[in-house]
């Protein structure tokens, strides 16, 4: 029985931590609080001294297209308030997922920045079988923008007037009638509007609004909808024809033409494009907060209003958590825009 206590009480001791085992967990507990405590101060460190250098901005759309002009203006003006130059980057492709994927895969360091849609944070995810990045978690919010309606539009050779005889045209013949789109919410509009009327057309894909637009006024295609940036001055230079605007209601910077509900005589269509600034996910918080304060100053800005009033911009500044609201209920609205239209996922 001794011998059994003496051999119980020697294994006890020999699974008990040594003094030695002690002072090495202890060690290494304190290594990673002073590794953590090291990386708080250092990310506090970046962020107060942020930005110490430019900015890139990546716009994931042509030159001349509206997330261009007004992520351009952005830019400028959140650069007198973060007194670093914010340096525009055009990287097109697949509808702006290209620039997506560069920006959710850049250092989370507040210095590549996404200037995105309704297309890359929204409705991409839909449209595409698989993205090379995950467009739920790949970013961090920054600040809202603004948004804009679309124009529905034909070539000057089409022979109609109204968008309810040219959706009587669709349907006298099938699939004759041709539309571009080089984005999603031109793509989506469109489809719902066949969808939504009844009718069949045959979509022309472009990789750019201005592409798209010169083959509409030179009539290789018959249909376009697209943002005011792109259309307003075409139509008001009479190269092409206005039919309608895709709001719930009329434009105030074009209100001779109607809404599409009402030059069809239905309820429910409504899509508008929206623009907002995105990070890397993981992006401190106070950076993020800088920049948005630097967005949402451009936004107030009588100029950046004025400029854009044209093309029915709508301002509507905001938190980043309001951002992120916005985008997890604009991806189920177009998810289910997509849906209903048919649109197959490439």
């Amino acid at each position: 029985m001794q011998n059994k206590a003496l051999e119980s009480s020697a294994t006890r001791n020999t699974l008990a931590p040594t003094p030695a085992q002690w002072s090495w967990v202890l060690g290494m507990g304190l290594g990673f609080l002073w590794s953590a405590l090291a990386l708080c101060t250092q990310a506090q460190a970046q962020a107060q001294g942020f930005p110490s250098k430019p900015i890139h901005v990546i716009v994931p759309f042509a030159a001349g297209s509206a997330t261009d002009q007004i992520g351009r203006a952005f830019a400028a003006k959140m650069s007198e308030e973060l007194e670093q130059p914010l340096i525009v980057d055009n990287k097109v492709g697949v509808n702006g997922m290209l620039g997506a994927d560069f920006v959710a895969k850049a250092l989370p360091d507040g210095y590549t920045l996404l200037f995105g849609t309704n297309s890359t944070n929204a409705a991409l995810k839909s449209l595409m079988k698989k993205l090379p990045y995950d467009q739920d978690t790949a970013f961090a919010p920054v600040a809202f923008m603004g948004s804009v309606p679309l124009i529905v539009a034909v070539n000057n050779e089409v022979p109609t007037k109204t968008l309810k005889e040219f959706i009587a045209l669709a349907k006298s013949k099938p699939e004759y009638v041709t539309f571009a789109s080089a984005s999603t919410s031109q793509l989506v509009s469109s489809a719902m509007l066949a969808g939504m009327a009844g009718v069949e057309m045959t979509s022309v894909p472009y990789k750019s609004g201005p592409n798209a637009m010169t083959d509409l006024i030179g009539g290789q295609v018959m249909m376009f909808t697209a943002d005011f940036a792109v259309m307003l001055p075409q139509v008001r230079a009479g190269k092409i024809r206005g039919l309608a605007v895709t709001s719930s209601q009329r434009s105030k910077a074009i209100p001779d033409l109607p809404s599409v509900n009402e030059a069809l005589g239905i309820k429910g269509y409504e899509l508008i494009a929206y623009f907002a600034s995105f990070a890397p996910a993981a992006t401190p918080r106070d950076i993020i907060m800088k920049i948005n304060h630097a967005s949402n100053t451009a936004a107030n800005s009588k100029e950046i209003q004025d400029k854009f009033a044209d093309m029915g911009f709508e301002i509507d500044p905001g938190t980043p958590e309001a951002l992120m609201q916005r985008s997890k209920s604009e991806t189920a609205k177009w998810a289910k825009a997509i849906r209903e239209a048919k649109i197959e996922p490439q």
